[in-house]
């Protein structure tokens, strides 16, 4: 039986970003009309079960309840059984549970955040990632009903599906010399200590900033590495950059709307497998991919290696070429 899972997370676009930037909305109504497409896709491609995470909205029974009273939905809809916490350690524990349960894909619906939560629990599931968060860099904004139809062929391919992937990098970080947590696109290093609000968003007290990828086209902080130099998902290299206050100053789009100077001190090149650190002189807060996750005291030795060992990205249109090359869409 062919399968596909759904992580759709609530709480996705409701950080402070929205409050000091012109950030795009995403409601959890929405959400719900964005899974409904991606779930009848998929039943028309040949599915045979989409499997939904529980969350504080119900999105997934949302889902089940309007497809039967529409009387649309033929194949099987379920919910993972587990008890919601409303924190990012439900999405870990749904994307473990729906490789264990041996789904032949994974779509997530978030931000970079949701995502990342998802990629420390999955090692062979391809993934695919819409963004309905804040600052996205790794999600892509894309229409549910095409989601759909590339996870379904992802699953229906099997092991295949990994030549219409890219195996992504990511971000093991280091403190002490023990593995504290991980990030897809960005690793940023802040003067402030106590998390308050989750997201991180003011540039004065950014320090250094480490990402696999970087490009002036994208929001967030990796954007301020990407002003100064460009590093493709599919590069084997990384970024680090120092900031300060001379040096190149580059502008930056930090947050929907916003613009901002920032001078870069010292950039570094970075190779997969080569270790960049710092022995903290202060306390600081390490935010991953826009999420103030690592404390820091001073005396406190930071590492950070850039590998490709991150999740299986499904790339849409390689994989919809492939199955209709394949005769996926073929009517008999």
């Amino acid at each position: 039986m062919t399968s596909i899972g759904i992580i759709a997370n609530p709480a996705s676009g409701k950080d402070i970003r929205r409050l000091v930037s012109y950030a795009t909305t995403i409601d959890n109504n929405e959400k719900v009309n964005i899974c409904k497409r991606i779930v009848l896709a998929a039943q028309g491609m040949g599915v045979d079960e989409v499997v939904f995470m529980p969350d504080t909205f119900m999105i997934g029974m949302a889902v089940l309840d309007s497809l039967e009273s529409d009387g649309v939905l033929k194949i099987k809809l379920s919910l993972l059984d587990f008890e919601i916490e409303a924190t990012m350690d439900d999405t870990v524990r749904a994307a473990r549970m729906m490789e264990e349960r041996g789904v032949g894909s994974l779509v997530v619906l978030g931000g970079d955040g949701t995502s990342r939560a998802a990629a420390k629990s999955i090692t062979t599931t391809p993934l695919m990632s819409i963004s309905t968060g804040t600052n996205n860099v790794y999600p892509a904004m894309m229409e549910g009903t095409v989601a759909g139809m590339a996870a379904a062929a992802a699953a229906l391919m099997g092991e295949s599906a990994r030549d219409c992937c890219i195996r992504d990098k990511k971000i093991s970080v280091y403190v002490n010399g023990e593995l504290r947590d991980i990030a897809l696109i960005d690793a940023v290093v802040s003067d402030d200590f106590y998390a308050g609000a989750k997201a991180i968003w003011d540039p004065e007290r950014i320090r250094r900033i480490a990402v696999t990828r970087c490009h002036p086209a994208s929001i967030g902080f990796s954007a301020v590495a990407g002003a100064y130099e460009i590093v493709r998902d599919w590069e084997d290299a990384g970024l680090a950059v120092t900031l300060g206050s001379e040096g190149r100053g580059v502008l930056a789009p930090i947050a929907a709307g916003v613009l901002t100077p920032v001078h870069i001190a010292e950039a570094r090149k970075l190779a997969l497998g080569e270790e960049y650190g710092f022995t903290a002189e202060e306390r600081c807060m390490i935010a991953l991919d826009g999420e103030r996750e690592v404390r820091v005291q001073p005396g406190d030795t930071v590492t950070m290696v850039i590998n490709r060992d991150g999740p299986w990205r499904i790339v849409p249109r390689d994989i919809l070429s492939r199955a209709m090359e394949l005769g996926m869409y073929n009517v008999t």
